[in-house]
């Protein structure tokens, strides 16, 4: 039987599923540091696995919500109410999205930064060895947000530790508070946003505390994914609407010897010298 943590950790299912039912279907698995990240970062698997009976999505959401931006109509929620009321968002993309299960951790990002590191790992691990998901996504490695990285963190290490029981096919990290537009073209992993665009915007407005709390990412990530779309080439026209760059994480999975320092400032040596050499041709 699944054990969290966390006593007040949540779990939604599909009433298709009973737990173990919900696991054993995931194909798309999502682990993100906040409510909202999975949407946000996540579409191409939310989408693909939409009306499908044969692909599944599942949500994994590791904080607990306390410190999320608020003013407007939540100016004066304490805490307590930002985190239920967060987590009553949450729950409704899951529904929305006809996920197959959405998990709520319900870690402080304090912790999560330091002392619960630990913990956030065995509760990935616990989930991750009931489960076979064909692709997994993350948040990235140059992210700017210290939760962020810190989730990931926990994330490589219960996939590390499951790889025996099963290895994704791709573990991608996802655009988030630092975009992927500067990767080398070669390296990025582009992820289709134009399928179900209803259910893009119905996923985005259910975050009602954030957009109406002072944070517009729906409108930040609905025009990111377009710029992408847009400046991916300059040679021709655009092949889609909307596109979120990835970066895989494939290789740090399988590779645990491969620290995730070492990976991406190998991903960014490679656009220095790619400014470098370009700059040394016209200069």
């Amino acid at each position: 039987m699944l054990k969290l943590n966390k006593p007040e950790s949540d779990i939604w299912l599909n009433p298709k599923f009973d737990l173990d039912e919900a696991l054993m279907a995931t194909t798309h698995l999502a682990i993100g540091a906040h409510q909202d990240d999975l949407e946000f970062m996540a579409y191409e698997g939310i989408a693909a696995c939409y009306g499908r009976e044969d692909y599944w999505f599942t949500g994994v959401t590791v904080t607990d919500g306390r410190g999320s931006s608020r003013i407007g109509p939540y100016a004066d929620y304490t805490d307590e109410e930002m985190r239920l009321t967060r987590r009553r968002e949450q729950r409704k993309a899951a529904q929305i999205g006809r996920y197959a299960a959405q998990f709520q951790l319900d870690y402080s990002s304090k912790e999560v930064k330091a002392t619960a590191s630990d913990a956030v790992v065995r509760d990935l691990v616990a989930i991750l060895s009931t489960m076979q998901p064909r692709f997994v996504y993350l948040h990235q490695p140059a992210d700017k947000h210290d939760a962020h990285v810190a989730v990931l963190s926990c994330c490589l290490k219960a996939l590390r530790q499951t790889a025996g029981h099963h290895r994704p096919e791709r573990v991608t990290g996802c655009e988030g508070w630092r975009d992927l537009d500067w990767l080398a073209d070669s390296e990025k992993v582009a992820m289709d946003c134009d399928p179900h665009p209803e259910l893009a915007a119905a996923l985005m407005a259910v975050f009602d505390s954030q957009i109406s709390g002072g944070k517009r990412y729906d409108r930040a990530v609905t025009g990111r994914r377009h710029s992408n779309a847009t400046h991916f080439d300059a040679h021709h026209t655009d092949q889609c609407e909307s596109i979120a760059w990835g970066i895989d994480l494939t290789e740090l999975v399988a590779n645990p010897d491969l620290s995730m320092k070492d990976f991406i400032l190998n991903h960014i040596s490679m656009l220095a010298a790619d400014v470098e050499q370009r700059v040394d041709r016209y200069a």
